[in-house]
């Protein structure tokens, strides 16, 4: 397992690279390489060939592309609680645990934000508590399984990004394998008929395609 500073620096450039690609990400491309060159292989060869990617790509092909992917396509969304939860009322309750370990660690949210995008938690494990952040992140080890495996599978290049934050994290165990597997089969929760919110509207889902 790597040390705290290797993988925090990993997180931090794995959140940037997973972020809505503009101008700034591209202006940036010379310190992410820097940094992403002094990582292990592992987790440093597939952010540096995510970068020669962005290189090779127009701004504007890789924003559409973005979009595509992440958010017209909810077997690849990046909000965490999905996967747990579905579009379920109990999903208010994990957004506000997200949320909660965030204030914790002193560190706030913009009001445009969802705690559980795989962003903001990478972000958050590289820049507040890396043990919460980590916790958070092998918690939700099935969803980030099943989105690397399905961009794998769709030959995206963002597959290479959730390659790098798979090898930040411990080796899948027989019951992870088992629940990526029944998360592969049946997707998601439903929605519980008559269930009360857990949660003030504020921190339910919102609409698929809406920005963090």
């Amino acid at each position: 397992m790597t040390t705290d500073p290797v993988r925090r620096t990993a997180w931090q450039a794995q959140s940037l690279l997973l972020s809505y690609p503009e101008q700034w990400l591209l202006d940036h491309r010379p310190l992410l390489r820097t940094a992403t060159r002094a990582l292990p292989d592992p987790l440093g060869a597939p952010l540096t060939a995510f970068l020669d990617h962005i290189d090779a790509t127009p701004l504007i092909e890789l924003a559409a592309d973005y979009v595509a992917t992440f958010d017209h396509r909810k077997r690849f969304s990046p909000y965490l609680t999905y996967f747990a939860y579905g579009d379920t009322r109990k999903r208010g309750m994990a957004l506000l645990r997200f949320k909660h370990a965030y204030q914790a660690a002193g560190q706030r949210l913009g009001d445009s934000e969802l705690p559980d995008h795989l962003a903001v938690v990478l972000e958050f494990a590289a820049t507040g508590d890396p043990v919460v952040g980590q916790r958070l992140l092998t918690e939700h080890r099935a969803g980030l399984e099943l989105i690397r495996l399905g961009l794998r599978e769709a030959s995206s290049p963002w597959a290479a990004v959730l390659e790098s934050v798979s090898a930040t994290l411990p080796p899948l165990g027989k019951r992870e394998h088992e629940a990526v597997a029944r998360l592969a089969a049946e997707g998601p929760p439903e929605e519980e008929v008559g269930l009360a919110p857990f949660a003030p509207p504020e921190y339910m889902p919102r609409a698929e395609g809406a920005s963090r």
